[in-house]
């Protein structure tokens, strides 16, 4: 385990045996190119398959691994909250664990955030490898949340994303927070930018959420970002 990583990449996954292995092989070459000091953390939501086995058995080959396991599933939001608070890196990666985020385009965004000097870059997925129903409504959803919010968020649903720590302060929890970690990052006073990344098909696995999961809770999140956008008292940008 390295005592003092520069670069922490949280995992949340449920159910996802199937692409641990070629996850982490994936993962591993793309921070390599990066940094010697980074960890993995993977946030093992309450999964009922052989996911702990196989990490387990992964930390032998990966000794920068770290797996947190919640004992029932609380959700995608709850397992990057808890990647957040284990986390010990200055820059903090989050990416999906079911492989359609693609580890490669990681160094990439880590030069794009450092030449503009932001505090997170976010992916836009480019050709998009979902059903078209879900496509179409991930559209959708993503106008009616930059209308109502004007937060020029062009992929909400993108979670592949590079934070600093210090945008990450203040942080409200609620059961959506992962798809609005920008706009609160941005409500919060901090330089978010984004960038094109690539979309790769689900191989193993499948999907856990759906259309009808989504738009009605979505919808209320939106409201509830409104107020608090509002609301919020500034407190976690001070300096001595």
């Amino acid at each position: 385990m390295i005592n003092s990583p520069e670069i922490s990449v949280i995992l949340p996954g449920y159910n996802e045996a199937d692409n641990i292995d070629t996850l982490l092989a994936q993962l591993d070459a793309a921070m390599s190119d990066v940094s010697s000091q980074f960890e993995i953390l993977y946030v093992d939501d309450g999964s009922t398959d052989e996911s702990l086995l196989k990490l387990k058995q992964a930390q032998s080959l990966y000794p920068n691994l770290r797996v947190l396991k919640h004992q029932s599933n609380f959700g995608q939001s709850a397992a990057v909250l808890s990647g957040i608070t284990a986390a010990r890196g200055n820059l903090l990666i989050t990416m999906d664990s079911d492989l359609q985020n693609d580890p490669a385009d990681l160094p990439a965004m880590l030069d794009f955030m450092n030449r503009e000097q932001a505090d997170a870059v976010c992916g836009v997925r480019q050709n998009r490898q979902d059903r078209n129903g879900k496509v179409f409504f991930g559209r959708f959803a993503n106008r009616v949340r930059r209308w109502a919010l004007n937060d020029n968020i062009t992929d909400a649903g993108c979670s592949l994303r590079i934070i600093k720590r210090t945008a990450l302060v203040q942080l409200p929890a609620f059961l959506a927070l992962h798809r609005f970690l920008p706009t609160l990052i941005m409500i919060h006073g901090f330089k978010v930018i984004e960038m094109p990344v690539s979309h790769r098909a689900r191989i193993g696995g499948f999907s856990k959420y759906g259309v009808n999961d989504r738009i009605w809770v979505g919808i209320y999140d939106i409201i509830g970002l409104c107020w608090y956008r509002c609301r919020f008292i500034p407190t976690g940008r001070l300096r001595d």
